[in-house]
Order: structure tokens, then C-alpha cells, then sequence
């Protein structure tokens, strides 16, 4: 996954997604629960590649980064509980659709 449309894509699959601009800046995608309105998807370009700020457990957060070097603490986020998932095709899919998984788990 490195492109954003298939990032969102994926994300609004998930049940009772939707998709947010609240910074009325077109960079910024979130993907928000409809039963809580938490954010559980922050999409966004940075550095010339797509980023996407997902939750993440404190004991998986060091695991992803230390396994992805497109792995980082979250770009505005708490670094304790977001990492920043770099699309520059270094992540392979299924891991990037787990840590969104997780994500969407942690803020529902």
C-alpha cells in the first residue's frame, strides 16, 4: 500500500468509518468511528510520501518501529501511543490493513 485513495479505501471498510477534513486543509484525511467520532486513521502527505498516524498498544508500538524503519513515532501525535506508517512500499500490506486493525480496535 503506498498510494492514499487505497489507504482511505481500506480504512472505510472498516464498520462504522467515515471519512473527516476537519482541518479544512485537503492534506488532511482522518478516518473517524461514527459511534464515538474518535480518530483512529490520520492520512496525510509529509516529505513527499503518504503517512498514516495509527494507535498503537504501548508493548507493539517499539515491536513496529524496531521491525519497519517506515515505522515512526507518530508527526503530531503522542509518541507513546501513535506511530506514523511511512508508505514508501517498504511496509508490506497486510501489516499496514493490522496496524489500522489495531487502531480502529484501540479507539472504538
Amino acid at each position: 500500500m503506498t498510494d492514499r485513495k487505497e489507504a482511505i479505501a481500506y480504512c472505510l471498510t472498516l464498520k462504522g468509518a467515515y471519512e473527516d477534513y476537519p482541518f479544512h486543509d485537503p492534506n488532511w484525511c482522518v478516518i473517524r468511528h461514527k459511534s464515538n467520532h474518535k480518530v483512529f486513521a490520520w492520512i496525510f502527505n509529509r516529505n513527499g510520501h503518504v503517512r498514516i498516524n495509527v494507535k498503537c498498544d504501548p508493548q507493539w508500538r517499539d515491536l513496529w518501529r524496531e521491525t519497519f524503519p517506515s515505522v515512526v513515532p507518530a508527526y503530531h501525535l503522542n509518541k507513546k501511543h501513535w506511530n506514523s506508517i511511512i508508505l514508501d512500499g517498504t511496509v508490506p500490506k497486510k501489516e499496514i490493513e493490522r496496524m489500522i486493525m489495531e487502531s480502529y480496535d484501540l479507539t472504538e
